[in-house]
């Protein structure tokens, strides 16, 4: 299992996990916004680590914090090789020259600029697949 710390008043972040949400449909991944702080504190993640994008940490059986994390383009990459048959893509998409800085360069473009290119929701956006007080729970909220 894997959390996916991501900006819930952002409406382009929103919408990408509302996708992945569908894909998914919680069996790899549950999510934390980076407005939940207390939930953030648990998994040693500060405020300083998301404005650097988003992030995925992936989770021991008791739903914590294992060593791996990834940022950034990285974390979305890392995405797409955990989706079913997305590791020929991002495979595909690392052979091809350049295309590795030139995608690192534009997720660092749109993560500063997310609000004025997209948008700022009035609310938070909390997933039916929450990861909240530690532990990662895969059931829907109502």
């Amino acid at each position: 299992m894997h959390a996916v710390i991501y900006d819930g008043n952002c409406n382009l972040c929103v919408t990408l996990v509302q996708l992945l949400e569908k894909l998914d449909q919680g069996e790899r991944f549950s999510y934390v916004p980076m407005q939940d702080e207390q939930t953030l504190k648990q998994f040693e993640v500060t405020a300083t680590d998301c404005e650097q994008g988003m992030l995925l940490i992936e989770l021991n059986a008791e739903g914590t914090s294992q060593q791996h994390r990834w940022q950034g383009s990285d974390a979305a990459e890392e995405i797409g090789r955990l989706l079913p048959m997305g590791a020929m893509f991002v495979q595909a998409y690392r052979a091809i020259p350049g295309a590795k800085p030139t995608g690192d360069k534009a997720y660092e473009f749109i993560r500063d600029n997310r609000y004025g290119l997209f948008g700022k929701r009035p609310q938070t956006y909390e997933s039916g697949y929450a990861c909240a007080d530690g532990s990662c729970t895969t059931a829907l909220k109502k």
